[in-house]
């Protein structure tokens, strides 16, 4: 993240939800809030900016603008915010129903789950963690929306590289080291060395009591090599350009091997195939338009506390 500026990664993911929930009629992952969220001014700015990028995503591509920006959301930019939104809150809604009553949105952006929570959520204490500007950026976003911020939601303020963050949410009067807890952390294992993570996962385990949960996304160890899909090493350059630059990498074995030294066992653990089977084999059978499919070095994981 570029210096005293909020995520603009966190801004295109939403930017690809509000798209998907506001052009599709069959939804993979329906983020009904994501397109009032966005201000017009920005929606379209990336809108204009993508279409651009055509040539970029698809040299060969032989459309109109609107065709074009199509084929980049469904391609390039919804796939994995679709895909692990879906995976995220299927999980959360089975980790209420064994016990959860704390629900961590670790590194969240530009999250819109906790205005639009379902029932299954009534007796859950949401905890929104992200860097500082990145949350001022929403805050005030929600102020001119005049969203009623939720009695049960919390905002804490955090950066993932300095240990401190563990410290803020601690020292939140809601939060509880005793109550189980779901974690996701979508969207930021990207963005941070492996040593971070190592300690980020430690602060976890020592914040969280056995049967607590976490879920996230990760690139796989062929992410940065020659051997990465066109679109995925296409997708590292963007973030590099946006000054969010892409950091660490891991096999299921590395990852595996990390989790269970932190105290924490994979329940379940998704590839692409599996990704698309679930989650987007269904949208591709009913939608005649452009198909979207799962990032071919993306994983999704979630991992228990022992």
């Amino acid at each position: 993240m570029k210096e005293n500026n909020h995520s603009m990664t966190a801004l295109v993911s939403c930017f690809s939800r509000a798209y998907h929930a506001h052009n599709n009629e069959f939804k993979i992952f329906n983020d009904s809030l994501a397109i009032d969220f966005l201000k017009e001014e920005d929606y379209l700015g990336i809108s204009n900016n993508m279409k651009k990028g055509i040539g970029f995503f698809n040299p060969s591509f032989d459309g109109n603008e609107n065709e074009a920006l199509e084929w980049i959301v469904n391609n390039q930019l919804s796939p994995t915010p679709l895909g692990r939104g879906a995976f995220a809150e299927d999980s959360l809604e089975n980790a209420i129903k064994i016990g959860a009553r704390q629900y961590l949105i670790l590194g969240a952006g530009m999250d819109t789950f906790a205005f639009r929570q379902p029932n299954f959520t009534n007796d859950l204490t949401i905890f929104e963690v992200d860097h500082p500007n990145t949350q001022s950026f929403k805050r005030k976003r929600i102020e001119e929306l005049g969203w009623k911020i939720p009695e049960n939601l919390n905002f804490i303020l955090a950066d993932f590289t300095k240990d401190t963050w563990a410290d803020s949410l601690v020292n939140c009067d809601h939060f509880s080291s005793s109550k189980i807890t779901y974690c996701t952390l979508l969207g930021l294992l990207y963005y941070l060395s492996e040593d971070d993570f190592i300690k980020f996962i430690t602060n976890l385990y020592d914040l969280l009591p056995s049967g607590s949960s976490i879920v996230f996304d990760y690139p796989d160890k062929y992410t940065f090599t020659e051997e990465a899909s066109p679109r995925v090493q296409k997708q590292v350059a963007m973030a590099n350009l946006s000054g969010e630059r892409m950091l660490s990498s891991y096999s299921y074995e590395d990852m595996e091997n990390i989790l269970s030294d932190c105290g924490f066992l994979i329940y379940e653990h998704l590839v692409p195939e599996d990704i698309n089977a679930r989650y987007f084999e269904e949208y591709n059978n009913l939608n005649k338009k452009e198909k979207i499919l799962a990032f071919e070095n993306v994983n999704y994981c979630l991992a228990v506390k022992k």
